[in-house]
């Protein structure tokens, strides 16, 4: 349910530092670079570009629950952008540093609570700085920003005072306020969540990190349609899995994604030399622990993937929403998926060797080789020279190097347990 700031303190919430400002940088459809920033005034702050002084534009109005939000086109080639004063790490034109990461937000819903001021038990504040101190080109998030969802009870003393609901309050304590020194460093790239689907905090998304214009008085958009970012070498379909059930795959959203994956087949044409990456939020085919024996997969988009050809073209899968970092090859001519949905929330338990993984439906789909490391942390992605593929580097929450494998050739390598 949503937390509702009353109207009375509208303007309160407006002019206080209840507000906090955050910018940062998002690279959205057809490669698209554009600035973004809230406000806690009722002006769109100062922005410096190539040492110019440059409008911002009104991305949405502040109303009670949110302060403004202000938009900024980057032009190509553009050297230099400060934002109030901060600077912001532009784009690559070709991205050899990646730092993927996913899951980021504290849980307080009901019963599962995090102690979100303790960062042994909510890490992300000191993991996003880590992360940042690694220097990357690029940084993809592969959704649930924000997991505050119901108030805080009063006898568990880790979360007190927390903000609750699709609002500014939350989504600053959860994201913007933790991830601003991630935010400053590199461009982003960001994948919806099923945290932020329209029941929960989908409206809040798709007016802070949308990819598209955003209307007030339109109803939240249930679902975005793929779209394809260009990074260097590499091509990322950015699909919106928030709303494709893990569990039951009913008919209306299987024939939504089989519009997806055909949609997914219309970017297979992308030039010699250039990968098609999938990032998406679930995966069609991660695994969790039930009974003690590794089993998962998506009921819904394993269903709608039909024959798998919308697959010929893509060589790798980034996803999160198992809370856990996973590595993936497997017997069909799928390729491997990495899970990186380790950025702070509770973790999931998850085996360590994930072969014999039973996968909902028949997609004919079994794990080849794959394995799991538990803990908090994110992944960087690095590009070997000589365009021989990239290096897999795992950080924990601290920033400190935990594993190494590597992906070529539609294959992650060094897919053994330990």
């Amino acid at each position: 349910m949503k937390r509702i700031v009353p109207l009375a303190l509208a303007a309160l919430f407006l002019t206080t530092d209840l507000a906090t400002a955050a910018s940062w940088i998002q690279l959205g459809p057809g490669g698209a670079v554009e600035a973004r920033a809230t406000s806690a005034g009722t002006a769109c702050p100062k922005a410096i570009l190539d040492g110019a002084a440059v409008p911002i534009a009104v991305r949405a109005a502040a109303d009670a629950n949110f302060p403004l939000v202000c938009a900024l086109v980057v032009p190509p080639g553009a050297k230099s952008l400060a934002i109030d004063g901060a600077a912001l790490g532009l784009p690559s034109a070709d991205p050899q540093r990646i730092l993927v990461l996913g899951d980021t937000g504290c849980r307080i819903k009901g019963t599962a609570l995090q102690a979100c001021d303790d960062p042994k038990a909510w890490p992300f504040p000191g993991l996003a700085k880590a992360a940042a101190a690694q220097k990357p080109d690029l940084v993809i998030h592969l959704g649930d920003y924000l997991y505050r969802e119901s108030a805080c009870p009063a006898a568990f003393a880790g979360c007190a005072g927390s903000p609750w609901g699709d609002n500014w309050a939350s989504w600053d304590a959860d994201f913007f306020t933790p991830a601003a020194p991630l935010l400053a460093a590199a461009p982003w790239i960001v994948i919806r969540g099923n945290h932020e689907d329209c029941y929960r905090a989908g409206p809040g998304f798709l007016r802070l990190l949308g990819p598209s214009a955003f209307d007030p008085a339109a109803p939240c958009e249930a679902h975005i349609a793929p779209y394809a970012v260009p990074v260097g070498e590499q091509l990322v379909a950015v699909m919106d899995s928030s709303s494709a059930s893990d569990t039951s795959a009913e008919p209306a959203q299987v024939q939504l994604y089989q519009k997806d994956f055909e949609a997914l087949k219309a970017m297979a044409n992308v030039g010699p030399g250039r990968e098609l990456w999938l990032a998406t939020h679930r995966p069609l085919w991660g695994a969790i622990t039930f009974m003690g024996a590794p089993a998962g997969g998506n009921a819904t988009m394993i269903k709608a993937a039909g024959d798998l050809s919308a697959f010929n073209a893509i060589s790798l899968m980034l996803s999160g929403h198992i809370h856990t970092f996973e590595a993936i090859n497997y017997e069909a001519k799928v390729p491997p998926q990495i899970v990186a949905g380790n950025g702070g929330d509770n973790l999931d338990v998850t085996p360590i060797d994930l072969r014999g993984t039973v996968f909902q439906g028949d997609s004919g789909v079994r794990v080849r080789t794959g394995f799991s490391v538990g803990g908090f942390g994110f992944m960087m992605l690095t590009r070997v020279p000589g365009n021989a593929g990239w290096t897999i580097e795992l950080y924990d929450s601290d920033g400190h190097p935990i594993k190494q494998c590597a992906y070529q050739d539609r294959s992650v390598f060094c897919l053994s347990p330990g």
